[in-house]
């Protein structure tokens, strides 16, 4: 059984993680499409391929033999989860940087995503004109 510190846990257990394993199928169904795009749009727009197993690592963690088997299953899991959720992020960024690598507009309620620090900033004509050499 997993590590739980009391009874009233194994309770939550039952409870969340059949809500928790549900999202494996939104996560492949997305896997799937978002492979699909990365493997047909990135060549015909010249982006290199973002690689896979540089953000999805899985049986590292399962390899650890002071953890019992369920508690491997969902590093196992997660792992996946959050790996595959990282991978598509950098294939948005690499997207994002392709068709519009303009940093947003200042807004004291949006915290700017880091990988737009080299973007070209926001209402700025000749920063986006030489970071992307745009020809009129």
């Amino acid at each position: 059984m997993l590590y739980l510190k009391n009874q009233h846990q194994f309770f939550k257990h039952l409870i969340v993680g059949p809500l928790v394993l549900s999202v494996i199928i939104p996560l492949l169904i997305m896997d799937i499409w978002t492979e699909i795009y990365h493997r047909i749009c990135f060549p015909l727009m010249r982006v290199p391929y973002v690689k896979r197993k540089d953000y999805i690592k899985i049986v590292d963690r399962a390899k650890l033999s002071y953890l019992n088997v369920p508690q491997k299953f969902f590093c196992m899991y997660c792992g996946y989860g959050n790996g595959v959720i990282r991978y598509w992020a950098k294939i948005a960024t690499e997207t994002e940087l392709y068709w519009c690598g303009i940093k947003h507009k200042k807004d004291r309620d949006l915290f700017p995503p880091d990988y737009q620090k080299n973007f070209a900033d926001y209402d700025n004509e000749n920063d986006y004109k030489n970071k992307y050499a745009v020809k009129n």
